[in-house]
């Protein structure tokens, strides 16, 4: 099996698809030799903020020395991008290798009468070898969706189970209550264990303490008036945080947006907690270089100027809040956003908040089957705004919106992250 075969076979969603559960990863594992079960892991789930937590995280211990894997989802521009070691992605040749011996298991569970493994547990199982093949210290893993049902659960303990923001998001799987979908996220809790939270709505959190009070794990807060920003601007951000007898003062990190101040500081409590349990070995240094040197593509990201042209990942109503209270950290003349969505988002909501700072809109669409057509979300963009430009091809509309700025003006593409992964390969390469 050679590289493309092999991401062939693992996207080959329309044959396998999607279902939450740990049956079938947990089997396949088994005929793997349970890679994942000689492994040190950070579980990371929530809502929105996994991702830029999680790579706070994975920065802070590489700069302790530690050899370090990071497992996160989705990929913008390249699918290696999501098995990680040490700012390395997986090497095309080790994922067409370890992707064979993934599929030769895969065959043996369809020949015992079982369903074939779907895509995201036939990627987790990849990363899961690849890790242990690597021998890394302590691996990074990301959530996919939920945290009870999903595949990364599978894994029998972790150092901590950290819990990003949580908000309305995969209702239909989820629940349709703040309550419901924390219980879900909570699952990722292990016995004994440690739960370090972001700030929550008071119903999320009382399900995660009263969960964490069930497998008798301590649960740890992130408490906002630990955190005294000092400085935020269109270049980062500087602030103190203090826990216990901890105080780091003038940390400073590059990701844009308040929020990323607070998911930074989930990833420095986690970090002061596992130090204190004698879990992680880490010093203040580290934690101060790491959080200076984390970056994450596609979260408030600059990735061209005059005109500024700005990328965000956000996807839900939360998100998108996040982003609109970032655009204001920037100066310039007019608007002008990019947007494209998937339909079973709560685009509507997104559109009420977003649409009022643009004064125009290039509408185009995601090019996977749940997209929102660009027609559709255009003429619902009108009813706030008449400079409305339908592009449907993702080029073409980068092309519009850098036509009709001027450099002192603001781009923004946003809406989804299966957007943004296009837009920023293409906006580099203008």
């Amino acid at each position: 099996m050679n590289y493309e075969e092999a991401l062939d076979y693992i996207n080959d969603k329309d044959k396998y698809g999607s279902r939450l559960g740990l049956e079938s990863v947990g089997r396949l594992l088994e005929l793997l030799g349970n890679p994942h079960k000689v492994l040190k892991y950070i579980h990371v789930g929530g809502t929105n903020g996994k991702g830029s937590t999680s790579s706070y995280l994975y920065h802070c211990l590489r700069s302790e020395g530690y050899k370090v894997g990071l497992y996160t989802s989705p990929y913008l521009e390249r699918f290696n991008e999501r098995i990680q070691i040490n700012g390395e992605d997986i090497p095309d040749e080790t994922l067409a290798r370890i992707t064979d011996m993934v599929r030769e298991k895969a065959d043996i569970m369809v020949s015992e009468g079982l369903l074939h493994p779907t895509t995201f547990e036939i990627i987790t199982a990849i990363a899961f070898l690849y890790y242990k093949e690597e021998n890394v210290d302590y691996v990074i893993l990301e959530v996919g969706l939920g945290g009870r049902y999903d595949s990364t659960n599978i894994i029998d303990e972790s150092l901590a189970s950290v819990i990003t923001t949580i908000d309305y998001d995969h209702i239909e799987v989820l629940g349709d209550t703040l309550g419901k979908i924390a219980y879900q996220k909570s699952g990722i809790i292990k016995k004994n264990g440690i739960v370090v939270s972001y700030p929550q709505n008071e119903e999320a959190l009382q399900v995660l303490k009263d969960v964490s009070k069930e497998m008798n794990a301590k649960f740890y807060l992130t408490e906002m008036e630990n955190v005294k920003i000092k400085e935020e601007n269109n270049k980062g951000s500087v602030f103190d945080f203090k826990y216990n007898n901890v105080v780091l003062e003038n940390l400073k990190i590059s990701l844009l947006g308040e929020y990323q101040i607070f998911n930074a500081s989930l990833a420095v409590t986690t970090l002061i907690v596992l130090r204190e349990n004698k879990l992680i070995s880490i010093s203040d240094e580290s934690i101060y270089k790491g959080l200076m040197h984390t970056r994450w593509k596609g979260r408030l990201e600059v990735i061209r100027t005059n005109p500024t042209f700005l990328i965000d990942g956000a996807h839900n109503v939360q998100g998108i809040n996040q982003l609109t209270k970032a655009i204001d950290l920037f100066k310039y003349n007019r608007l002008i956003l990019g947007i494209g969505v998937l339909k079973d988002k709560d685009y509507k909501h997104m559109v009420d908040v977003l649409i009022p700072k643009a004064d125009e809109i290039v509408v185009t669409e995601v090019d996977m089957p749940r997209k929102l057509s660009a027609e559709d979300l255009g003429n619902l963009i009108r009813n706030y705004n008449e400079k409305v430009y339908v592009e449907k091809n993702i080029k073409n509309a980068v092309l519009k919106a850098f036509e009709i700025a001027d450099e002192k003006d603001l781009i923004v593409f946003g809406g989804s992250l299966y957007l943004i992964g296009e837009v920023r390969k293409i906006a580099k390469q203008l």
